[in-house]
C-alpha cells in the first residue's frame, strides 16, 4: 500500500515516526499522524486544514498541545472520560497520581529509546482508511488529504481534538470534494 502514497503522505508517515521517536513512544499512534499532518505546508491536506480555519500557526500549536493532553490521558476520548466520571472515576486525578509516581507522560507510553517503531492498531486503521477513502473517490494515489479524512472519520480522542477546532469529516469532505460529502472509511 505504501507504494501508492504520494510524497506528501509518505512525509506524514515518516514525520509521525519522528514524533514517536522524539517522545520515546513504544508505537506510532494516531496522535503522531495528526502532529505530522499539522506540520505540512503546500499539500492538499494542508490546504484543507487552512480552509477549515487552521492556517494560523498558533492554532496549530494549540492543537499540538491538545494532542499531548489526550495522550497524557492514554488516548481516552471525552466520551470515555465522561463515562468514567459517571462511575465516580476522575481521570484527571488518576493521571495526576500516576504522573506523580512515574513522571509526566507515564500513561502516554514514552520510555522506548532505540529501535524501529511499529504502528499502533489504530494508526494502522487510519492508514487502511486512507486507502479506502482514496478508492471511494476514485483517486489513484493516497495523499495526506486521505490520511486527514481517515483520521477525522475514525472518531476517538485525536479526532475529537480536531473537532474542537471545527475540523470534522463532513468539513474535510466538503473542502476536498464539494457538496455534503459521504461517509469515509
Amino acid at each position: 500500500m505504501f507504494e501508492r502514497f504520494t510524497e506528501a503522505a509518505r512525509a506524514v508517515v515518516k514525520d509521525a515516526v519522528v514524533h514517536a521517536e522524539r517522545e520515546r513512544a513504544e508505537r506510532v499512534d494516531e496522535g503522531h499522524l495528526l502532529l505530522a499532518l499539522l506540520e505540512r505546508r503546500g499539500t492538499r491536506g494542508a490546504f484543507v486544514l487552512d480552509a477549515l480555519g487552521l492556517a494560523d500557526e498558533g492554532r496549530r500549536a494549540e492543537i499540538g498541545r491538545a494532542v499531548g493532553g489526550a495522550r497524557r490521558r492514554a488516548g481516552l476520548s471525552r466520551a470515555d472520560t465522561e463515562a468514567l466520571a459517571g462511575l465516580g472515576i476522575d481521570v484527571d486525578e488518576i493521571v495526576a497520581r500516576v504522573e506523580e509516581v512515574h513522571g509526566v507522560g507515564a500513561l502516554a507510553g514514552g520510555r522506548r529509546v532505540g529501535g524501529r517503531r511499529a504502528f499502533s492498531r489504530d494508526a494502522k486503521k487510519v492508514l487502511e482508511g486512507a486507502l479506502r477513502v482514496a478508492l471511494a473517490h476514485g483517486d489513484r494515489a493516497i495523499g495526506d488529504e486521505h490520511l486527514l479524512l481517515a483520521l477525522v472519520s475514525r472518531g476517538g480522542s485525536f479526532s475529537e481534538v480536531l473537532g474542537g477546532y471545527g475540523v470534522d469529516a463532513a468539513g474535510v469532505e466538503r473542502v476536498l470534494y464539494g457538496g455534503e460529502g459521504r461517509a469515509a472509511g
